[in-house]
């Protein structure tokens, strides 16, 4: 699908609101009681950008993005600053936050990705869009400084040796979210003073 390697402007997806949705049908059964099941075995992320637009500039340069990316034709990046890193919040992404993998010796391509734990409940979300020079990696413990590259575009880590089998793979990142416009329309209003606003710009995660 055609995407730009480009990132919404991060002034205005600061405020921006939106986060994970998930897909589940749930059956009412006549004695009350309900059954549920998950129709997406992945969660997909919406958002709305006109929460960030505090200025005219804002508005200008979300316009002339939109026009950019033909509408809902071309998908880009998005930076959702409430959750952009491999880490906390509070913290700063290093190379033992997320485990993606495990060497056999032979293995030398691992996905980035990032694990959501609450409980004894998981769930590990793909990294497809780390971003340019925040990803370090290490092999049990040790920080890897040469010996591998990263595809900023699919999040694929390649080793030039393969790891030695049982090894750990850990990598830490920032990320960017793969997202397109969900209009192909922008509803703009210029008020008396100049300012203007748009009352919804949404945009929707791109899963491949």
């Amino acid at each position: 699908m055609a995407f730009n390697e480009v990132r919404f402007p991060a002034n205005v997806s600061r405020g921006a609101r939106g986060g994970p949705e998930r897909r589940t049908q749930i059956v009412e059964l006549a004695s009350g009681d309900e059954e549920r099941n998950a129709s997406w075995a992945n969660s997909r992320r919406r958002y709305d950008a006109a929460y960030g637009i505090r200025r005219a500039d804002d508005l200008a340069a979300v316009v002339a993005f939109f026009e950019a990316r033909n509408g809902r034709l071309y998908g880009f990046r998005w930076k959702d600053w409430a959750d952009y890193k491999s880490c906390l919040p509070s913290q700063t992404p290093a190379a033992t936050n997320q485990t993606i993998g495990t060497g056999n010796g032979a293995k030398t391509v691992f996905q980035l990705v990032k694990t959501y734990t609450s409980g004894s409940q998981s769930w590990t979300r793909t990294i497809t869009k780390p971003v340019a020079g925040t990803v370090t990696v290490a092999v049990d413990g040790t920080v890897q400084s040469f010996g591998w590259s990263v595809d900023t575009t699919t999040g694929l880590i390649t080793f030039t040796t393969a790891p030695a089998n049982g090894a750990a793979i850990t990598a830490g990142f920032e990320f960017d979210v793969p997202v397109r416009f969900d209009t192909d329309q922008l509803d703009v209003t210029l008020d008396i003073e100049r300012l203007g606003s748009i009352t919804s710009i949404p945009l929707i995660e791109v899963r491949r």
